[in-house]
């Protein structure tokens, strides 16, 4: 592994985490936008009601959750070449490990966002969600063809 692959650092993530914020605002937006209104972002609460609460939390996780076991990354991460895989083995995650590497999302995040910053300065590129769920995010190295 070592050899083919090399860790996706923390620039390439955000870029990733960038086009999946994306798009998913273009799915979720106008959904809520057809139910609540344009009041939907002037109202105070942190969730206006169920539909709120399905859409904005557990729409992502699902979705997310299933890009990763169908993919092992989500259309951001394939827009850098990267993927999810276990951190020992090199294989892809189990479900268990990629559910605890969402909610280590929230994790990471709380602290000022520390965990996630945590990715530029570790030596395999793991945030700390990484750490939780045992995985890695990798692509493969890029090689330069030989001139002739």
């Amino acid at each position: 592994m070592q050899e083919e692959f090399e860790y996706v650092g923390f620039w390439a993530r955000v870029g990733a985490s960038l086009v999946d914020s994306v798009l998913l605002l273009v799915i979720i937006v106008p959904i809520l936008v057809g139910i609540y209104g344009w009041a939907y972002f002037d109202a105070e609460a942190l969730i206006q009601g169920p539909a709120d609460f399905l859409l904005s939390w557990i729409f992502p996780a699902v979705l997310i959750i299933l890009f990763w076991l169908k993919r092992q990354a989500t259309p951001g991460k394939d827009a850098v070449s990267a993927m999810i895989v276990d951190a020992k083995t090199g294989e892809p995650p189990t479900t268990t490990q990629l559910v605890i590497r969402y909610l280590g999302y929230y994790v990471s995040t709380i602290p000022l966002g520390l965990g996630l910053i945590w990715v530029a300065f570790d030596a395999r590129k793991q945030g700390w969600h990484d750490k939780m769920a045992g995985t890695v995010v990798i692509r493969r190295k890029k090689t330069h063809a030989p001139e002739a």
